[in-house]
């Protein structure tokens, strides 16, 4: 929407089956997204992308 895409547009793209629905989610702008990500705390941990053990990958292959 901020580059000039109708919110309609939108609805369809996400499959939305009333445009009502998209509006949930355009309503909070980047920035504000941004703003609310910058007060919230690191969690405890290692930071990273997650690995799933071996066993697991190959049961999932199996199925």
């Amino acid at each position: 929407m901020q580059v000039g895409v109708h919110r309609l547009v939108i609805a369809l793209w996400l499959g939305h089956e009333r445009a009502e629905t998209t509006q949930i989610y355009v309503e909070a702008t980047l920035a504000m997204k941004e703003q609310a990500l910058a007060m919230t705390s690191p969690r405890k941990g290692d930071p990273g992308r997650y690995q799933p053990p071996d066993n697991l990958l190959a049961f999932l292959s199996s199925l």
